[in-house]
């Protein structure tokens, strides 16, 4: 199976994983009915291409009051009156390009600033192979900006942890745990798939959830690290 950069068939593939579903974050394909029915069930909401990447054209709603949407577009705000003209809006910007509509993620802040980890999940080549985490970082959003992946830096993930108070190791653990079933799962359905950059956000009340896995994650983040270790890492499971 060719393996496609699609956010809502990534999220359906998961979905089937039982052990996933309560990490994954309520997800709709974009269409009025469904926009409406989610700000009704939830007060904020992302919006999100389906082949989108790099955080771009992520778009947050917020529901103010009955009759008032207020719009977060990278570092823009703006405010609409009902969901017609915010549909209309978006297919005038991104000229009708496929969406997903995401139920959103208080994520856990430093400094007033959300920020997720990201972990890299890796296996050598030929499908019975075993996953592996082979590097992680957390990636701090930068000032006035609500995608982590407009960073203002990069750290290491139990340093995050500290400078936000809400966790140790056992935390990072648990959220490897959950990078390698999702791993497995897309492997499942993806027999050449080698490696996985899962964004795994952890809320305010400290529970963990797959934003999404990057079949071609970004590495050059790990060369920002003190540490050398995992960029080598992973640089050798590339290579076998």
């Amino acid at each position: 199976m060719l393996i496609k950069r699609d956010k809502w068939l990534q999220y359906r593939i998961l979905r089937k994983g039982s052990s996933l579903v309560g990490r994954l974050p309520e997800t709709q394909l974009l269409k009025k009915d469904t926009l409406t029915k989610m700000l009704l069930q939830y007060q904020s909401v992302v919006l999100k291409p389906r082949n989108g990447s790099y955080g771009r054209n992520i778009i947050f709603i917020k529901r103010n009051g009955v009759k008032a949407y207020r719009i977060h577009n990278e570092n823009n705000v703006v405010t609409m009156t009902d969901t017609d003209k915010v549909l209309q809006w978006l297919h005038k910007t991104n000229k009708g390009r496929g969406y997903i509509v995401q139920k959103r993620l208080h994520l856990a802040q430093i400094g007033h600033k959300p920020f997720d980890i990201r972990i890299i999940v890796q296996r050598k080549k030929g499908s019975s192979a075993t996953w592996n985490v082979t590097g992680s970082y957390a990636k701090v959003a930068a000032q006035g900006y609500l995608v982590t992946n407009v960073t203002s830096r990069t750290i290491p993930v139990l340093e995050a942890f500290k400078l936000a108070r809400i966790g140790d190791r056992s935390l990072l653990v648990k959220a490897e745990r959950i990078a390698l079933q999702a791993a497995k799962r897309l492997g499942e359905c993806y027999p050449k798939l080698r490696q996985v950059g899962f964004d795994i956000g952890i809320d305010r009340k400290h529970r963990l959830w797959i934003i999404e896995g990057n079949y071609k994650p970004d590495l050059r983040p790990f060369r920002l690290l003190k540490d050398s270790s995992m960029h080598r890492k992973i640089l050798w499971y590339k290579e076998h």
